[in-house]
């Protein structure tokens, strides 16, 4: 049953009108509440399935005008369903407005169980309305030549029109590997951030993220940023004593790959220290601010920032060096006195450039709601002195109720005159159902206010609407569910008319590299053709042994033996002579070998692309997939692309001395460029600036790759 004729009356009449006025029309989507927090609309992470536990239906994409009235736009187009949730009924998450502020692109699911038992699929998929201004007629189409086999969400416009999407599409799209699944639970995982042009159909993976990236946005610098979820480290479930999650690991990707014997993950270190060793147990889960080129190209932190920047404590790779201590932020000498753990649901300040507010959040047991925080991060600020700024009270962060707790925060949005609107929910403690399973009963009840007060004590002020509710049931699938209440307001945004932000591109290449090419007598523009053709990329770093002064927690005094040594003070000096690195594959599996579980997990091999390996550097004597540390410090290696990649530097022996701690992601035909590992933000271990080296090692693998090809000269020149 269609709820358009009773909800379109609703809408002329607004739902509890209130009085606070707003600069412009603001678009919100109700949710019916699902009181539980683990895979579900809510969650930090795997919160795109569309299952009936994970998303309850009743909810609807609404629009409130500046003088408080409200118009539900999903049922003015005919879309849901009053009481009973069946085959016709929605859910609806995440919508942004274009820049010309007379569309919205959204995610919705249609459809329920309409009897007992009845096991369907769904699958969230983009949407576009047009006609929400007032005394207009609303229209709402599904985007065209969207994979419509997977879950799309989390849309946002690029600066050209095309939209840019969260799905839960296999990275080389085979269904044999969906779903893709995450790193700590081996829960079903979206694949990373997607381009998807709707006129022409083409559609490219702008990043691969082994656990998933989060809500998009184009900021006004027209940098694409989202929180992406890294957590690198070793497979916890394959860790536990007599395997009893089944885990198992194939020969590929491909889908008749054979079993292998054992379980193999070489990189990074152990999650828990060996006895006897020297090293020690890496654990990492971090959701960070990334930020890419519109064409997925550059991908790295927010202005660089990361956990020397952002986190509190750490520990120390090597536990037998005294060189190598614990990061702990208050004895680090750092900018920024305000650690986060994350920073979720970033969105950027319209009255000042480079500005956004985000939430710090837990992990669990919050819907993704916490603290309200803000930074200022244009793109030219140095991280060392990006601040993170504590809108609200760190109580609010945590789960502990006090009289200094005002409940929990989240999708905040600053408006146009300046003021700040989040959903918030009141309860301080965590998630609970406090009805039953059939009859669920929320303690987390979100509603839109405005936020008031000073900077480090602001607290949740008046309601934008009068309350929302709904009397709904629907079929689990096994049992009946009912629900009668409140909706939850979330996700809302500002409908204005905003200037297009700049497309941006990959950046042109440095003077250091510019040098390589010329020296090696190649055209950038010739090698990039090839590496389109090849879907290859280069990652070019000009000196391993510079490390950013605030990272001593691995190794920095370093050494490449006969050749460029960066050695601060005494103590242990480590030797690199290798640069290995790893991909991503899709090849772990879980739930035993006889009846797995649907899907896989990514785990690191050293690199082994065939057309990556073929082109690469000679590296008699070192580690498999490595390419060899020239005298200067610098490597060069062509590497496989919409892949995830990282790497580590290794000694003579292969022995690894630094690791990288996240995945990156190269396009085809990008030239990645860095000064160091780890890349220096102001000054270096020795207080030198980032390096400017001529890096030698491109040189040579750029000649090899001429050569083999007779010689390709400068015919198309510099870029």
């Amino acid at each position: 049953m269609r709820r358009m004729l009773c909800l379109t009356l609703f809408s002329l009449f607004g739902a509890g009108a209130v009085a606070q006025t707003t600069p412009h029309p603001i678009l919100f989507v109700t949710q019916v509440p699902v009181p539980f927090d683990f895979a579900t609309i809510g969650s930090t992470f795997a919160n795109h399935s569309a299952d009936m536990d994970s998303v309850y239906r009743g909810g609807d994409l609404w629009i409130r005008y500046p003088d408080g009235n409200l118009r539900n736009l999903t049922a003015e187009a005919g879309f849901g369903m009053q009481g009973f949730q069946g085959a016709q009924a929605i859910a609806v998450r995440d919508p942004q407005v274009h820049w010309n502020g007379t569309r919205a692109v959204f995610s919705m699911v249609v459809g329920a169980p309409p009897q007992q038992f009845q096991v369907l699929s769904f699958r969230w998929q983009l949407y576009e309305v047009t006609g929400f201004g007032q005394g207009q007629q609303v229209t709402i189409t599904p985007v065209a030549n969207q994979p419509t086999q997977f879950n799309n969400v989390a849309p946002a416009y690029l600066s050209d029109g095309s939209i840019v999407f969260a799905s839960d599409r296999p990275r080389n799209g085979a269904m044999h590997l969906w779903p893709q699944h995450d790193e700590y639970e081996s829960t079903a995982s979206v694949s990373g951030l997607w381009r998807l042009d709707p006129a022409s159909g083409e559609l490219k993976l702008l990043d691969h993220s082994p656990s998933g990236d989060f809500e998009p946005l184009v900021d006004s610098f027209g940098r694409l940023l989202f929180t992406r979820w890294d957590h690198l480290q070793r497979d916890q479930q394959a860790d536990q004593p007599g395997n009893p999650f089944g885990n198992f690991d194939v020969a590929s990707e491909d889908a008749n790959a054979p079993i292998v014997a054992g379980i193999t993950e070489p990189f990074p270190e152990p999650r828990i220290e060996v006895p006897g060793s020297n090293i020690n147990g890496h654990r990492f889960n971090a959701f960070f601010p990334w930020q890419v080129q519109q064409d997925g190209t550059h991908a790295e932190f927010l202005n660089h920032l990361g956990r020397h920047e952002l986190h509190d404590y750490f520990d120390r790779s090597f536990s037998n060096d005294p060189n190598l201590v614990e990061f702990i932020d208050e004895v680090s000498g750092r900018t920024n006195p305000n650690p986060v753990t994350a920073l979720f649901q970033i969105s950027e300040d319209p009255n000042q450039a480079g500005r956004y507010v985000g939430i710090d959040a837990p992990e669990f047991a919050t819907h993704a709601s916490g603290q309200l925080v803000r930074l200022a991060s244009p793109p030219s600020a140095n991280p060392d002195d990006i601040v993170i700024e504590y809108l609200t009270r760190r109580e609010t962060f945590g789960t502990t109720p006090g009289p200094l707790h005002s409940g929990h925060y989240r999708n905040p949005i600053v408006l146009s005159d300046g003021s700040i609107v989040v959903a918030h929910a009141s309860e301080q403690g965590e998630v609970d159902n406090l009805g039953t399973n059939a009859a669920p009963v929320p303690n987390y009840r979100f509603r839109l206010r405005l936020m008031t007060g000073s900077s480090g004590s602001m607290v949740a002020g008046a309601s934008l609407t009068g309350g929302i509710s709904e009397n709904v049931h629907w079929w689990s699938p096994d049992i009946a569910v009912s629900y009668s209440g409140e909706l939850w307001e979330l996700s809302p945004v500002e409908v204005r008319v905003r200037p297009v932000p700049p497309i941006t591109a990959e950046p042109p290449l440095a003077a250091p590299e510019l040098a390589a090419f010329e020296q090696a007598r190649v055209a950038p523009a010739t090698l990039r053709s090839f590496l389109r053709q090849q879907g290859l990329g280069l990652i070019s770093v000009r000196n391993n042994t510079n490390r950013d002064k605030a990272d001593r927690q691995q190794p920095f005094r370093l050494r490449v033996p006969g050749g460029v040594q960066t050695a601060p003070g005494s103590g242990t000096l480590y030797d690199i002579a290798h640069f290995q690195l790893v991909q991503g594959d899709q090849v772990r599996g879980i739930g035993g070998t006889s009846t797995p579980t649907q899907g896989r997990r990514v785990v690191p091999r050293f690199l082994h692309d065939s057309s990556a390996v073929s082109n690469n550097l000679p590296n008699a004597g070192g580690p498999s997939g490595s390419a060899p540390i020239f005298s200067d410090g610098s490597s060069a290696a062509f590497v496989p692309t919409r892949r995830a990649l990282s790497w580590q530097t290794t000694a003579p022996n292969g022995s690894p001395v630094v690791r990288e701690r996240f995945w990156l992601t190269v396009q085809p035909g990008e030239i990645r460029a860095c000064d160091g590992c780890h890349g220096i933000n102001r000054t270096g271990q020795s207080g030198q600036v980032a390096a400017t080296n001529t890096p030698q090692a491109l040189v040579a693998l750029l000649q090899q790759w001429s050569t083999a090809r007779g010689g390709l000269m400068f015919a198309d020149g510099l870029e």
